[in-house]
């Protein structure tokens, strides 16, 4: 007999799939659990049904699987910025593996490759040198406050972090230990600081109120210390006192910026910012080389990490003193300095006009004399105009956005046909996609998962390409 939805069951969990849920079968037909782990026994309630597969909500774990440990933050099970703290970190490796091989042999149909062990990370806590806090209306609440029988006074405040599958609903953080505990700590006094004084969250629905998020951003190497206020209006009077107040609890704090969203978009990025304090800026290194980070431009999350990735990348490379690199999705240049005295010439390209700011900033202050960064987005000006002008490539590295790389630019890359290519990708669906394609005019030699982000399903993948002879 077919369950219904809202039945209650019992059922052992076997595996994981990709964004981290637990899988078990009912009567042969797959539910998925989030907040499990292979091995564990669970009761849980049919949520979702779909033709092809149920999703439940976890009530009670009966019994415990040989990975699952216990969480580290109070908030791990229903938060989503980590999903997976209940799992050991040495099986999150081997999940993110087998994730990266079912990618490549199901979706790339590269069934004779063998991905490499991942590239585990040394500080599973604490990594993150940027975060982003939402702030809202309405405040996540718990199952024991919905069925509690009294009002729940401050549901209408909400600074932290969005609830998983959640737009409208954030969980109000009270820890959190991706990043500096110094980081929810200035949330805090943030959240604070605004309902006493009656400042309200941006209501997502209505689009009104003022604040909007909190992103803290905190260099690896240097320690510099960025507040990115972000708000839906221009009220620099509120600033200002909030700036002071910030910077007498916080004196280690080395820039504040005010981003002012007042459109209808989802974003941290404003329409435009004002620097408040400090340089705007924070600066961080990679290898030998030191980067000014934008409030708003993109710079590796896990720095220290990173590094690792980077070595990986020029190891896959194999480049040579004459050869020309280009560094498609360049972002700030990071991997075009990096790889800078390897080569004869690096050119980066990118879509975004701030990281190429940045790009030729960071160029300049390294006194890096053999690179030159073009803006534009890939599929416009990744044409024979840029090759005549810079030379044809003889290696050539791409790290898109977890869309991947559009069909144009994967059609001219197998038109191209440089003799070397790496492939880094954050979303290794779109990777093996984009493989399948390349590998008409490639062989793919290896693929080498690195983890960057540790007690999450995320997981960066490098892959080594060579044009088949």
């Amino acid at each position: 007999m077919a369950v219904k939805k809202g039945a209650e069951i019992e059922l052992d969990i076997d595996s994981a799939a990709y964004e981290g849920k637990g899988i078990g079968k009912l009567d042969g037909q797959v539910v998925f659990v989030p907040n499990t782990a292979p091995g564990d026994k669970v009761k849980t309630r049919i949520i979702k049904k779909k033709k092809s597969y149920l999703e439940g909500k976890l009530l009670e774990v009966i019994e415990e699987g040989p990975e699952r440990i216990e969480p580290k933050c109070q908030h791990a099970q229903h938060c989503g910025g980590c999903n997976w703290q209940h799992v050991s970190y040495k099986h999150q490796l081997e999940f993110k593996q087998e994730q990266v091989q079912d990618h490549m042999h199901r979706i790339g149909d590269l069934t004779h490759l063998e991905v490499n062990e991942t590239l585990g990370c040394e500080d599973t806590f604490y990594y993150r040198n940027k975060m982003e806090y939402s702030m809202g209306h309405k405040r996540w609440l718990s199952r024991e406050e919905i069925e509690r029988d009294e009002f729940v006074s401050d549901r209408c405040f909400a600074a932290g972090l969005h609830a998983p599958g959640r737009f409208d609903k954030i969980l109000n953080i009270s820890e959190c230990h991706l990043q500096d505990p110094v980081s929810y700590q200035i949330l805090d006094f943030v959240r604070s600081w605004c309902k006493e004084r009656d400042i309200p969250p941006f209501n997502r629905i209505d689009h009104e109120g003022f604040m909007r998020n909190l992103v803290i951003r905190k260099a690896y190497h240097t320690d510099d210390l960025m507040v990115n206020i972000v708000t839906y209006q221009d009220d620099q009077e509120i600033i200002k006192n909030m700036a002071d107040a910030l910077l007498d609890e916080f004196p280690q704090i080395t820039t504040i910026i005010n981003n002012v969203n007042d459109t209808r978009r989802p974003t941290a990025e404003g329409r435009y910012k004002k620097i408040i304090y400090g340089p705007g800026y924070i600066t961080d290194k990679i290898g030998p080389y030191h980067f000014n980070i934008d409030a708003n431009a993109f710079f590796q999350t896990n720095t220290r990490q990173a590094e690792r990735l980077y070595e990986v990348a020029k190891e896959y490379a194999g480049i040579q003193q004459d050869d020309v690199v280009y560094d498609l999705y360049c972002g700030v240049g990071t991997l075009s300095l990096f790889l800078s005295n390897e080569a004869k010439r690096v050119v980066g390209i990118e879509l975004e006009d701030v990281s190429i700011k940045n790009a030729r900033k960071n160029a300049e202050e390294n006194e890096v004399g053999n690179v030159a960064f073009v803006e534009g987005d890939m599929k416009d000006v990744f044409t024979e105009e840029i090759t005549d002008d810079h030379g044809f490539p003889d290696c050539l590295i791409t790290d898109p956005p977890r869309s991947g790389m559009h069909p144009e630019v994967v059609e001219r890359l197998k038109e191209l046909k440089v003799p070397k290519l790496v492939y880094i990708s954050c979303n290794s669906s779109t990777m093996a996609r984009d493989l399948k394609e390349l590998n008409e005019v490639y062989d793919i030699l290896e693929i080498q998962p690195v983890d960057m982000f540790p007690q999450t399903y995320h997981i960066e993948t490098v892959a080594k390409l060579r044009l088949r002879k």
